[in-house]
């Protein structure tokens, strides 16, 4: 009896680590199909990376509402601007061949690009456009919905406002990266996105990545992005990020992610190859410049860091004593994050086709504290309840909003006055036309919206993108009565014609 009980016991004894590593998967299977459901996620994929090895990775949910097709470890999502990181390694790469050196003059690489102000024209060197304190201000307007090319949206930056002196704050910027992408074009000879299909994905073997949307689409294991459409959940159409490839157009699934976040782990090797030097590495992920805590993800108010910066293509802060480098991807529909911990040899990547669906943050930190046991907090419920607070003082302010407006007024002009083209030297050009009896303003050829009447001369824009939401349009007039310019999305257009 005793030597069957010995003999079970030392059984147990072998078995026991592969059984206590099947049972941890199946923990956190059990713990984000939970947060799956509570969050309202479509579909979600994640792996977990630990030790070097990829320990978990699994799709939940479907691809496209109303559609039985799963996702699957492979399903391809918008990775967003978890990219920026890929262009900086990319950069990396070319300073170990001594193409480039991160303190070199920008000039140096794109003699023609300017922005707002000649000082900081003079003196940005290539570091500055990977880390978001050039002192511009944001200027995605450039490139959202509008129809202007690569080339058109470097050249405008120089109409980018300049909000604070250089490197003294931080205020978030994909024209940056773009321009960054546009040097590693020059200094390699070959566009981004080749750079990266060749010098990334084919040594880390991240077969099923592309670096653009036009290479997603037509794709068999495609998600669909999904949004509140007038408080119904529902499929939308994807926006491009093409025209600033670099600062976020990757779309990938989490098993090729993962290759780059072992990639990441393992200071810059793949399979025993460096790709990347050493030196280089460790400057990626060596604090650059301090963020702000509004700058900063909401989810520091429970994490509650003693410090947040960023590097070069990633935020950083502490956690439960560690260093935690992470950044997140959001376009319409689509959201991503990305973690590393180096010192601990893991990493996490999430991708999902709801838009802003925040459960991302929460399979973060759950799978830190998971895998390295660092707590026990249930992160889903907490983050939830904080979203959830955030989403009901939105909607307090856009009831508050409502409540503004004036009744009984009406427009000081016929609508056929209104009509016109108006133009503002970053945005471009914008026209306003009177069509069934409405005004419609024409954005670009991808983005118009019908208006009708608020108060006095402003207008509420509903447009071919309703998941986007209403917007505001006011027209201001001259001393003579006649429309000048009008206001919208934050900008002012001057009436030329």
């Amino acid at each position: 009896m005793r030597i069957r009980l010995l003999a079970a016991l030392l059984a147990g004894l072998l078995v026991t680590p592969a059984l206590a590593q099947d049972q941890k998967a199946r923990d956190f299977d059990a713990y984000v199909t939970r947060a799956v459901k509570d969050w309202g996620a479509v579909g979600l994929a994640v792996a977990v990376v630990k030790d070097g090895q990829l320990v978990f990775a699994k799709g939940y949910g479907v691809r496209e509402l109303g559609k039985p097709d799963p996702v699957d470890a492979h399903t391809l999502f918008a990775i967003g601007s978890t990219t920026k990181a890929i262009t900086a390694a990319a950069l990396g790469m070319l300073v170990d061949e001594g193409k480039v050196r991160w303190d070199d003059p920008v000039s140096k690489y794109l003699p023609d690009f300017q922005v707002g102000d000649p000082y900081v024209t003079r003196n940005l060197v290539v570091r500055d456009l990977l880390t978001h304190d050039a002192g511009l201000a944001n200027g995605d307007v450039l490139w959202r919905e509008t129809d202007l090319t690569p080339e058109e949206v470097l050249r405008r930056a120089r109409f980018i406002p300049v909000a604070y002196s250089m490197r003294s704050s931080f205020i978030y910027q994909n024209i940056m990266y773009a321009a960054a992408g546009a040097v590693v074009a020059n200094a390699s000879g070959m566009p981004w996105r080749e750079f990266v299909r060749t010098r990334v994905f084919a040594p880390l073997g991240m077969t099923g990545a592309v670096p653009a949307l036009s290479e997603a689409a037509g794709r068999p294991n495609v998600a669909a992005p999904h949004d509140l459409v007038r408080d119904t959940l529902s499929v939308i159409g994807n926006a491009s990020v093409d025209a600033v490839d670099a600062a976020g157009s990757i779309w990938a699934g989490v098993t090729d992610m993962s290759k780059w976040i072992r990639f990441m782990i393992d200071s810059g090797r793949v399979e025993g190859k460096a790709l990347l030097r050493p030196t280089t590495w460790k400057e990626l992920l060596t604090p650059q410049t301090m963020v702000n805590a509004a700058s900063f993800y909401p989810t520091a108010q429970l994490t509650r860091p003693h410090w947040t910066t960023y590097a070069l293509g990633w935020f950083q802060q502490d956690y439960a004593g560690r260093m935690l480098n992470f950044h997140t991807g959001s376009i319409d529909g689509m959201v991503a994050i990305a973690g590393v911990m180096p010192d601990d040899r893991f990493g996490v990547y999430v991708l999902a086709n709801r838009d802003h669906v925040e459960v991302r943050h929460a399979i973060l930190y759950h799978a830190i504290d998971h895998w390295l046991g660092t707590g026990s907090r249930d992160w889903s419920a907490e983050f939830l309840a904080l979203y959830g607070r955030m989403g009901q003082a939105q909607k307090a302010a856009r009831t508050a909003a409502e409540a503004a407006r004036v009744t009984g007024t009406s427009p000081s002009l016929p609508l056929e006055k209104y009509a016109g083209v108006y133009a503002d030297s970053l945005a471009g050009r914008v026209e306003v036309k009177v069509e069934a009896g409405a005004l419609r303003v024409i954005i670009s050829s991808k983005w118009n919206a019908t208006l009708t009447h608020w108060h006095f001369d402003t207008f509420r824009a509903e447009s071919n993108r309703p998941w986007q939401g209403p917007f505001p349009v006011t027209f201001a007039l001259d001393a003579r009565g006649g429309v000048a310019r009008l206001e919208v999305m934050g900008r002012t257009y001057v009436r030329t014609q």
